[in-house]
């Protein structure tokens, strides 16, 4: 007769990007009593990077227990973006049930598809809550209708169709059972409740051999690599001698020599763990992804786990603009292969090789993967450039794929003719499309994900600013012929080195768009704007008013000067063409051209064309 561990549950909360995840964690958290009474906590305590904080948006998993009624529900808040559901897919493993997040307005995302995709195929229990009740135009029914729809669509079994449904609102840390705001408890206990209702506890098997698989990666540099996962199988206790299976089979013996468990923010050392359990080891090097830790004398692996492969790539390059190491700490290439090879520590979705002196190909999981790494190394001190992303095509079954991404759109009712234009001159088919009658379309398309890089500009600008679109990795598919990417308009690039000057951008804001405000030191070959045609223009933003002693009937006329335009780092990425760099600082973020001077660029282009 199998038993279970009535005191223990597993679960993850899993949602689409900015659903709420992270502040009903946060509340389950302060409502739970682990906290001191005088104990000072933040908002999103979960979200501990910086970047995770501004942005709103969680990057890597996190492990928190809470307390409640004699047991102890560990939960894993995942990633909502699709740059990150590797992550999302490695914890479904460690869990028994899923709490899915869904917006009371938005309702089902693609990346709500995507992960409750990833939750059914495992086979685990769901709880569905309708989040952010109190929001304005909130809709819970027709969402719980919707997301009823999505478990049909995708297959779910009878049990798992039987979903129990909370309204919640996180922010306020208030839960019921019924779908009115104005009935709302106090608290989330209808959803404590619900969790030891309805999550399966683990089966207890804590007397068989030992089996445990680290699911997750941490770094420290006082212990190295930490592998954090669940024991599946028996008991570990410190001490005691164990072998590591790789994922290649090789094994190699060692002895526990540090384990730690999880109680609201903290880690806390344990002397022994048992089957269910979720922990943290330290202290075995070069400890990895799906490594399986079992009895020297009973050595059997888990099945191994699957690792998104990258589907971008950028090119990392030692900074030598004409402004190199005048505003980064760390500015050799040493230094910066350094820095890549300890993000290779903990992110299993990454890859870092030489490509020749001062150059690496970095390749990850999309635009916003590599970006915060990239953010990351500008915050620390780090100075480098980077070219133009690109997607990696395979080959498979003897046909060149490349990656296809499905693409969800909110917008407008006025802009949806110009939408579909766009996204179907970059070889995008659509799929679906719902006006769901308050003057909102919702488009869905399969696009190849070279088609979206820079996209997201322009449909902003497209949509004026009212569109929302989401996208998530859907599979290789052949390769489309011809181009579906790049930038369509030329840029305005400077042909001097010095200081731009009001008078020199007044005479050139109607050959386009500036970027640089007055006072900016700039250099040639460096981009100052875009120009307002399809080919690039050599101008001079350095130039100064000639001063003379003869006054003019206009002279005092007051000249406004148009704001430029300052893009971020991940509208500089998206915006870079085939021949350019971004030039990236802990100061500055500039957009250059790979080749600085104008002759020998015109040179080059002249003979790359004479070459096709």
């Amino acid at each position: 007769m199998t038993t279970e561990r009535r005191d223990l549950r597993n679960i993850a909360i899993i949602a689409h990007v900015d659903h709420g995840k992270t502040t009903l964690v946060d509340q389950l958290l302060k409502q739970s009593g682990i906290f001191r009474s005088n104990e000072q906590v933040d908002d999103r305590a979960m979200d501990s990077d910086a970047i995770e904080r501004e942005r709103g948006i969680t990057i890597l998993a996190k492990n928190t227990a809470v307390e409640y009624k004699d047991t102890k529900i560990n939960i894993l808040d995942t990633p909502g973006h699709a740059d990150f559901g590797g992550e999302v897919e490695r914890i479904l493993k460690m869990v028994d049930g899923v709490i899915l997040v869904v917006d009371a307005y938005e309702g089902c995302m693609p990346q709500t598809r995507f992960v409750l995709k990833k939750a059914l195929e495992e086979n685990l229990k769901p709880i569905v809550v309708v989040n952010k009740i109190d929001r304005e135009f909130a809709r819970p029914e027709e969402v719980v209708d919707e997301v009823l729809e999505l478990f049909i669509e995708l297959d779910a079994n009878d049990e798992q169709l039987e979903f129990p449904v909370v309204y919640a609102s996180g922010f306020n840390g208030t839960a019921s059972l019924d779908s009115d705001p104005a009935s709302q408890d106090e608290t989330l206990e209808v959803l404590y409740d619900a969790i030891l209702e309805h999550i399966p506890a683990p089966v207890d098997n804590s007397d068989e051999p030992l089996q445990f698989q680290v699911s997750l990666l941490d770094y420290s540099d006082y212990v190295g690599r930490i592998g954090i996962g669940r024991v599946f199988r028996g008991t570990m206790k410190l001490g005691q001698q164990v072998t590591v299976i790789k994922r290649d089979g090789k094994m190699k013996n060692f002895r526990v020599t540090k384990m730690s468990g999880f109680l609201g923010l903290k880690q806390i050392e344990i002397k022994e763990a048992f089957a269910g359990d979720l922990i943290a080891i330290s202290g075995i090097e070069g400890i990895d992804v799906s490594d399986t830790i079992c009895p020297v004398d009973h050595p059997e692996a888990l099945p191994a786990l699957h690792i998104d492969e990258p589907t971008l790539q950028m090119r990392f390059l030692v900074n030598n603009s004409p402004f190199a190491g005048r505003e980064g700490k760390w500015v050799t290439s040493s230094k910066i292969e350094e820095r890549l090879n300890a993000q290779l520590q903990t992110d299993v979705s990454l890859r870092v090789e030489s490509s020749g002196a001062d150059s690496w190909i970095v390749s990850g999981r999309g635009e916003l993967h590599l970006s915060i790494l990239v953010e990351n190394m500008r915050r620390e001190g780090f100075e480098l450039q980077v070219a133009k992303p690109e997607v990696i095509e395979r080959e498979i079954d003897g046909k060149l794929c490349e990656p296809i991404e499905r693409v969800q759109i909110e917008i407008p009712e006025e802009h949806t003719g110009s939408v579909i234009e766009s996204l179907a001159s970059r070889h995008g088919e659509m799929i679906d499309m719902v006006n769901n009658g308050t003057g909102t379309v919702r488009l869905i398309f399969q696009v190849p994900a070279r088609g979206l890089i820079g996209y997201t500009t322009e449909f902003l600008t497209m949509t004026r600013g009212y569109g929302i679109l989401n996208h998530t990795f859907d599979s290789y598919q052949p390769k489309s012929s011809g181009r579906s990417s790049g930038r369509a308009i030329g840029v305005l690039v400077s042909m001097e080195n010095g200081t731009a000057t009001p008078y020199s951008i007044l005479n050139v804001e109607e050959r386009g768009t500036i970027f640089v405000e007055p006072g900016t030191e700039i250099y040639e070959g460096m981009i100052v704007g875009e120009h307002n045609r399809d080919t690039d223009l050599t101008v001079n933003l350095t130039r100064a008013k000639q001063q003379s002693n003869i006054r003019t009937a206009n002279k005092d006329t007051t000249v406004v000067i148009k704001k430029p335009r300052i893009m971020t780092l991940e509208e500089s990425l998206e915006y870079l063409d085939d021949d350019e760099y971004c030039e990236i600082t802990p100061l500055s973020i500039r957009l250059r051209k790979k080749i600085l001077g104008k002759s020998e660029r015109e040179r080059v282009t002249k003979k790359s064309k004479s070459d096709k």
